[in-house]
């Protein structure tokens, strides 16, 4: 999956932009992700490390929140919930049915960022 043919043709961002996005998400994933999970097929959960980088105190959560609005913003069908917490920053992703292969090829992409 390095290109992002897995996208949905509901997807409103601009082709041009949308590797660009992707690696948005990508070095979140492998900057910061501690671990992830999948309460439901239609749910995904990640948990990521929280704290001072290069983003400074309280960064890592408003990148976190931007990146998940301007994702909301183009993929309508996306949910983001973001929950701070003690080091870490919870972010849950939800879809509606129609487009759980998305959220598949997400956990897949976000698995294997971690792995980077």
């Amino acid at each position: 999956m390095t290109e992002p043919a897995w996208v949905p043709q509901s997807c409103t961002l601009p082709t041009p932009e949308q590797p660009l996005r992707v690696a948005e998400w990508d070095a979140l994933f492998s900057e910061r992700l501690t671990s992830l999970s999948r309460p439901h097929p239609l749910h995904l959960r990640l948990y990521l490390a929280d704290g001072e980088g290069a983003e400074g105190a309280g960064g890592v959560e408003a990148r976190v929140r931007d990146l998940a609005g301007r994702e909301g913003a183009c993929c309508s069908f996306f949910t983001f919930t973001v929950t701070p917490g003690e080091g870490l920053i919870r972010l849950d992703i939800a879809v509606d049915p129609p487009h759980a292969a998305v959220l598949d090829a997400l956990a897949v992409r976000t698995a294997a960022a971690r792995e980077r």
